[in-house]
């Protein structure tokens, strides 16, 4: 099963480059000549986070902290 997961893409010209940014993901950022080159790499980005997120995730289930009930 193949998951879909849709984000908003901003994308402004800057002189010769795209920047772009999802405001859903902080750290998601991307650019490029292009604004495709730019919106790839920020698809990429936005992969790169949400796999290193769910790895986060598997090591919490797997070694969760311990709760020391100091605030």
């Amino acid at each position: 099963m193949v998951s879909y997961n849709e984000f908003t893409a901003i994308i402004e010209r800057d002189e010769e480059w795209y920047i772009g940014y999802c405001p859903e993901i902080p750290g998601a950022n991307g650019q490029g000549k292009t604004a495709e080159e730019c919106k790839k790499n920020l698809a990429e980005a936005i992969s790169l986070i949400l796999e290193d997120r769910r790895e986060d995730a598997k090591r919490e289930i797997m070694y969760p902290l311990k709760k020391t009930g100091k605030t």
